[in-house]
């Protein structure tokens, strides 16, 4: 049964295959009697728990406030905003009747033709209309500015070819929609929230991430800027992990949302919104994860420790709890999640197994030669290297594993990245080496043109203007045209 468990398609066999088995061995989610949606399993929901967790209180300490918007949004709302309607009409889902009834033909329960809505409504593929028609009614003063608000919530996308935690049809994210009374404070905004995601990724996710700005094309519609963090994904394809949208007055016009100024002017509010999801579930399987397995960071792990004993008889267990007990006390002190598996249901191998492939940091083996030589053997999981130490001090050990074990994997995603992140000058070379994955670093003309011809003839897209690197002006790897700067493309998710 071991064995059975850690059956894994190889990474280098079938990248796509791996992930999706993995998904599931883990007990991270499922596929759902819904075409295109998924159920998040306890153990998934838990690592998305942790997530939410430190994000709410990085949001928090940076004065956002929590608050909730209705699921349903008039139809007419989208029409408001051109780009917007356009960047998502082809993924509404359309809610048009609000009752059924039972088929006098016996075809069991049907849509009561008579319940038809006035007005029809959008299941929310993202709430910047519904928020923005409710902003109306809160600001009418530079008094009432700024407004810094994040909603929790799911969503809803049509979404033709799903895969569990990238793309699915309904996800859960968080969205921040911020009011501002000038341009610059709402630019500042955009940026900070970005800044926040990067933080995030990198010190908790263990996620090397490059920011940048997002080309006009692959802006969010309505948007006047997309600010992104791009994360590389062990198979050389770009995530997007996180955006941050400055939205201008776009939709303060839309919906006509002004304010008096200090002047006693009237002036249209400037907005921005910021957004991460479930996605982030996948970007942490596919940076750290083995053939053997998920692989977690210890900062997000549902459980960070676990110790399992290992005895022939009743006898041997109570001894054994006896000594493992108070570890567990002083780690939980530390405030690290431990768990000890003394249940009698499954033999240690099993449960080794079952620890490995949920990617559990730290594990530690008690025996009756463990308990007479005052020792313990501990496994780390992102080497699996496994030693035998004293049982003394052993809390310290551990503590000081799981920070290492945290480092190790950011340092080891980065040399991933920088290992594949090339430079390329001519188109040719350019439609080699995107075969091989990667970031390719290469001059663009700066047209939606030039842009739509590489992504048709190549797959790939400009993941991002990233604020740092090679800045030096050069010729368009296409066209031959000046480019202000090299840019990052790539195949993605």
């Amino acid at each position: 049964m071991a064995k059975e468990l850690k059956n894994f398609t190889k990474r280098s066999d079938n990248y796509s295959q791996w992930y999706n088995e993995l998904v599931v061995k883990a007990d991270l989610a499922e596929q759902s009697a819904v075409r295109g949606c998924m159920v998040i399993k306890p153990y998934g929901y838990a690592i998305w728990e942790k997530m939410q967790r430190q994000l709410d209180d990085m949001f928090k300490a940076t004065g956002h406030q929590n608050a909730y918007f209705p699921l349903l949004i008039p139809k007419s709302f989208l029409s408001r905003e051109a780009d917007h309607v356009e960047g998502f009409a082809k993924e509404c889902a359309v809610v048009t009747h609000y009752r059924l009834k039972n088929d006098p033909d016996g075809n069991g329960v049907v849509v009561d033709p008579a319940a038809r809505l006035e007005e029809e409504l959008i299941i929310r593929p993202t709430s910047e209309t519904i928020i923005w028609n409710t902003y109306k009614n809160w600001i009418h003063s530079y008094r009432d500015l700024p407004i810094l608000v994040n909603q929790w919530a799911n969503v809803f996308r049509w979404e033709m070819r799903t895969r569990m935690f990238l793309r699915t049809a309904e996800f859960l994210w968080q969205e921040g929609h911020t009011a501002h009374a000038t341009k610059e404070e709402a630019e500042a905004e955009a940026i900070k929230m970005l800044n926040v995601y990067s933080e995030f990724a990198e010190n908790y996710m263990a996620v090397p991430v490059v920011k940048g700005v997002k080309s006009p094309n692959e802006r969010f519609a309505g948007a006047l800027d997309t600010y992104t963090i791009e994360a590389m994904m062990q198979d050389g394809k770009a995530l997007q992990s996180g955006t941050s949208h400055f939205l201008g007055q776009n939709f303060a016009k839309a919906f006509d949302v002004t304010f008096m100024n200090k002047d006693n002017k009237a002036e249209y509010v400037w907005a921005t919104s910021w957004g991460v999801s479930t996605r982030l579930m996948g970007a942490l399987i596919m940076t750290h994860s083995d053939d053997n397995g998920l692989v977690l960071p210890p900062k997000l792990a549902p459980i960070q420790v676990v110790i399992v004993p290992i005895y022939k008889n009743e006898e041997g267990l109570k001894n054994i709890s006896e000594k493992v007990n108070p570890l567990v006390e002083e780690l939980r002190k530390r405030g690290i999640s431990v768990k000890y598996d003394d249940a009698d249901n499954k033999r240690p191998g099993f449960k080794f197994a079952d620890y490995e492939v949920k990617g559990v940091p730290v594990r530690l083996a008690v025996g009756q030669r463990d308990l007479e030589e005052g020792t313990v053997e501990i496994m780390r999981r992102d080497t699996l290297e496994k030693e035998t130490v004293k049982f003394e001090g052993i809390a310290d050990e551990v503590e000081r594993l799981l920070d290492d074990i945290q480092n190790n994997l950011f340092t080891k995603a980065l040399a991933m990245r920088e290992a594949r992140t090339i430079t390329v000058d001519t188109y040719d070379e350019f439609k080699k080496k995107i075969e091989d994955g990667g970031f390719i670093l290469a001059h663009w003309d700066g047209t939606t043109e030039t842009e739509e011809k590489i992504k048709e003839e190549t797959k790939a897209t400009i993941r991002c203007i990233p604020f740092e690197g090679d800045k030096t002006p050069g010729k368009c790897m296409v066209t031959g045209k000046p480019s202000a700067r090299r840019v990052i493309f790539a195949r993605s998710y």
